[in-house]
């Protein structure tokens, strides 16, 4: 269900092949993360002035933020390579040792979902983020020995949507960590109207302010979202992206004035029809709508929780007074009254 969500932050369809041109190159270009911006800037600065590679560096928050934007905005800034790579496509020890041995001095190498490495993949990391060397085995069994080969040295740039599954070990090798947070409505505005320029699309003010609003703070999500209400006024509105054109186009897609599509609803009205409200176990709900679990914590919950939606207690997940208003459904006066589904919070 969750690959097949158009408002989805993960990469689904050719999103990376039409991001990759619509990426910024330089940390002057990148619009919000204001503060991650001016720390990268010092950080940037330095490594430069010294003439040394830059201090390892992990990103982490949720998906579709620009985490990989970062990266290849330093390797940009720094004018070095950038080599890409990710957390489960790193098997076997040699697969690391193939990639480490090809990286040239101050050059960058991105390690996406970060926390999914192996840990016997991690202990041959350390060394080579800490001293720039490789170390690898050779033989078996007696004859086996330890060869050490000096490494240039490099910088790795870490991202994770779940922080606190990367390994202690892992996390205390970087000199840096930042969190991206959600964008706000101007900063969602520029982003969306920028890449409309580049795309060469006719859009007005108001047509990319009602774009903005439905992106839930994600620009991976806005830019999909420019590009189906593009197709949507090329076949019925001229071209032109106006607040009709948008709102017409957004609405065909199920995406409400709050950014909600069809799950998030159904999660709401199933807390409120099925069980009064809440609270209600995060499992139930799952189960009551034939779907993942995981799906509905790390999917729809974030953003329903970001809006004031929902709350989570130790009994489990309650509809807000919100989240009724947004439906359109009474809010109960007599709530201590209503059925309650006793499910553990998990």
């Amino acid at each position: 269900m969750d690959k097949e969500r158009i408002i989805n932050p993960g990469v689904i369809s050719t999103d990376d092949r039409v991001d990759l041109a619509l990426r910024p190159k330089f940390l002057s270009e990148i619009v919000g993360q204001d503060q991650i911006r001016e720390n990268l800037s010092i950080l940037l600065t330095a490594a430069k002035q010294r003439n040394e590679p830059l201090d390892h560096v992990l990103f982490y928050g949720p998906p579709g933020l620009g985490k990989t934007t970062f990266a290849h905005v330093m390797a940009n800034e720094m004018n070095v390579s950038i080599k890409v790579t990710a957390g489960p496509a790193i098997e076997r020890a040699g697969d690391l040792a193939a990639i480490l041995s090809n990286l040239h001095e101050g050059d960058i190498l991105f390690i996406d979902e970060i926390h999914r490495l192996n840990r016997a993949i991690e202990e041959i990391l350390y060394p080579a983020m800490e001293d720039s060397v490789l170390d690898i085995m050779v033989g078996k069994g007696p004859s086996a020995r330890s060869i050490r080969l000096k490494l240039p040295r490099f910088t790795v740039i870490g991202a994770t949507t779940r922080l606190s599954l990367v390994s202690a070990p892992l996390r205390a090798r970087f000199g840096a960590v930042y969190r991206l947070n959600y964008y706000d409505q101007p900063a969602m505005e520029r982003i969306i109207y920028n890449a409309s320029v580049k795309m060469n699309i006719s859009a007005d003010d108001d047509g990319v302010h009602e774009i903005a609003i439905r992106s839930r703070g994600t620009p991976r999500i806005g830019l999909r979202l420019l590009r189906r209400v593009r197709d949507y006024s090329q076949v019925r509105a001229e071209g032109l992206i106006d607040q009709l054109t948008s709102q017409q186009a957004l609405e065909l897609l199920e995406i409400d004035a709050a950014g909600l599509d069809d799950v998030d609803r159904r999660v709401l009205l199933t807390i409120i029809d099925k069980y009064g409200g809440g609270p209600v176990g995060l499992s139930t709900i799952a189960a009551s709508m034939s779907e993942e679990t995981d799906t509905i914590m790390e999917v729809v919950e974030p953003f329903l929780l970001q809006l004031g939606f929902i709350d989570r207690t130790p009994q489990g997940r309650n509809a807000t007074r919100k989240a009724y208003e947004h439906l359109g459904i009474a809010y109960p006066d007599n709530s201590e009254d209503q059925p309650r589904q006793n499910s553990l919070f998990d």
